[in-house]
């Protein structure tokens, strides 16, 4: 077994991870599929085994957030497999609200998983890559691209992912390692029913912002009803884990490409404005 290549893919008890753990098995790797809770890998090993590669899927605990737990699992990895080829940093937390109607650690966890979780994975990861010249892989999100009303927390933390990759990538390459972000759009899995929105009473906190927050809920739904399936969305992460030289950025549907198009040829943020203004009228 340590001769196989070996991917770490946090955040895989559903969704993307899931997908992304399966879909990395059946291309050959070793995939160690982590999660904060493994009490939830039910999903990920029935997926396992209809896909004939639970013998390529390991569970492990990992929570992005303790620093501990991240070097413990990468620890356990060494020691088991001999090397480590590929991170996959996908978990993450949506966080819908404005920042006038939300407190300030609100903004704060949202920025510790899904940006400083991110970090402090890249960088304890960083040193075993280095010895296999090998691939950092970070699910973002189109939010990493344009800033999209109600999710300012959310996007934020994005952004920061997209810019801190965007300037680790030439270092790393310096030491062999290859960097990747990977940007999906509306993507059919439990990220979205893991928020736990209760839509009545985020309606009655919204004050002033209730009529808007309305309408971008209504936009939002109609919006995943013509989704990617995570297997759909995680092709490309695994083309981005197999390939030669994986662009530095790369979106997971002609929607999304199209949608992180406007904001990369808007150079003063008209187009982005026009486009996320008319999400908030109502019809």
């Amino acid at each position: 077994m340590a001769s196989e290549k070996t991917v770490l893919i946090t955040g895989t008890s559903s969704g993307i991870g899931l997908a992304t753990a399966v879909a990395a098995a059946r291309a050959g790797w070793t995939a160690v599929a982590t999660m904060r809770d493994t009490g939830k890998a039910e999903a990920l090993l029935k997926a396992a085994a209809e896909h004939a590669v639970t013998d390529r899927i390991q569970v492990k605990r990992l929570d992005v957030v303790d620093p501990d737990s991240i070097t413990a699992c990468l620890d356990e990895v060494i020691a088991e497999h001999g090397r480590l080829d590929a991170l996959v940093n996908n978990a993450g937390a949506a966080q819908v609200g404005t920042v006038e109607r939300m407190g300030l650690d609100d903004f704060r966890a949202a920025m510790e998983v899904n940006f400083f979780g991110v970090v402090a994975t890249t960088r304890a990861a960083l040193p075993h890559l280095r010895a296999t010249r090998g691939r950092v892989i970070t699910v973002t999100s189109v939010g990493g691209a344009v800033g999209q009303p109600f999710n300012e927390a959310y996007c934020a933390a994005k952004f920061a992912v997209e810019g801190f990759m965007q300037s680790l990538d030439p270092v790393a390459a310096t030491v062999g390692v290859g960097v990747t972000v990977v940007e999906p759009g509306a993507v059919a899995s439990e990220f979205v029913a893991n928020i736990g929105l209760d839509v009545p009473a985020l309606l009655a906190d919204a004050g002033p912002y209730a009529p808007a927050l309305q309408a971008y809920l209504a936009r939002t739904q109609k919006s995943f009803g013509n989704a990617q399936t995570p297997f759909e969305a995680a092709a490309p992460i695994v083309e981005a884990l197999t390939g030669d030289r994986p662009p530095f950025r790369v979106q997971t549907s002609e929607w999304a490409r199209e949608f992180v198009g406007t904001t990369l040829a808007d150079l003063d943020g008209s187009a982005v404005r026009t486009l996320t203004d008319a999400w908030l009228r109502t019809p």
